[in-house]
């Protein structure tokens, strides 16, 4: 139970949302929390910056240095695709010769690796891009499966959602007129209570008015007797202590004899 989430929204069932004003009074919470939230350019200065250090790489360090520090970014070197002879100065060094020559070699490999590539692609590329596409068409085939899936789960959650909304519907739909039946049950014999005291009270203030002075009445004739029965057991108290006393009289007279 601890973990169990209650939704109080039923959006399914809820009604009244349509209705003249209700769309004017959201409008107007709106634009009441608007006026008194006004966001500054800096409202986020409160909160931490986000951790990004461990999603940075040198490159990417360098290259915010470089951006912070408004520094040109630096041009693609194209000294290596250039065959540039030895300086002047050392035209006679055989070292010099030789880095040029090295360079030489290196170029002519990286031009023959180039054009085989482009042989290898004249030869199998057309294949490759098939077999490409066709794997990258089965990838395309099964995220589709998945998402039609996806849906398919979302659609069955709503459903599910809205049949026990539905139900709960009802059932709050019943609740709710048992109630105003018996607050209307309620209303109807509290009138009814009130009619009959005021005819009570109308019939008790017909009767003193209909009985002559002389005549009692029944509350005169209750509170009458009430006053003989305590009057009666006064008396009864008096005449027992009086046939005690001359008890005592006559007790003491036959001692003397």
């Amino acid at each position: 139970m601890a973990d169990e989430v209650i939704v109080d929204a039923l959006p399914y069932i809820d009604h009244g949302y349509d209705d003249a004003g209700v769309r004017e009074s959201a409008l107007a919470m709106v634009e009441e929390e608007c006026r008194r939230y006004r966001p500054t350019k800096n409202y986020l200065d409160h909160l931490p910056l986000p951790a990004t250090n461990p999603f940075e790489t040198p490159l990417m360090i360098n290259e915010f240095e470089r951006i912070s520090n408004r520094q040109p970014m630096e041009t693609l070197s194209m000294k290596r695709y250039e065959l540039p002879p030895p300086p002047s100065g050392k035209l006679s060094e055989v070292s010099a010769w030789q880095e040029s020559i090295d360079n030489s070699m290196a170029q002519l490999e990286h031009q023959w690796v180039r054009s085989l590539n482009l042989e290898l692609m004249l030869d199998y590329g057309t294949e490759a891009w098939k077999s490409y596409l066709e794997v990258f068409t089965a990838m395309q085939a099964k995220a589709q499966l998945q998402l039609q899936k996806l849906k398919k789960d979302i659609q069955d959650v709503n459903w599910q959602r809205k049949q026990a909304q539905t139900v709960a519907g009802e059932r709050l739909r019943s609740l709710e007129a048992h109630w105003v039946m018996l607050v209307s049950k309620n209303y109807e014999i509290e009138n009814e209570c009130a009619e009959l005291e005021k005819v009570v009270q109308a019939a008790r203030e017909q009767i003193l008015q209909l009985s002559p002075p002389d005549n009692p009445t029944t509350e005169q004739i209750m509170e009458h007797n009430g006053h003989e029965s305590n009057d009666q057991e006064s008396n009864g108290n008096d005449n027992g202590d009086g046939e005690s006393v001359e008890d005592e009289q006559q007790g003491e007279s036959s001692n003397d004899s």
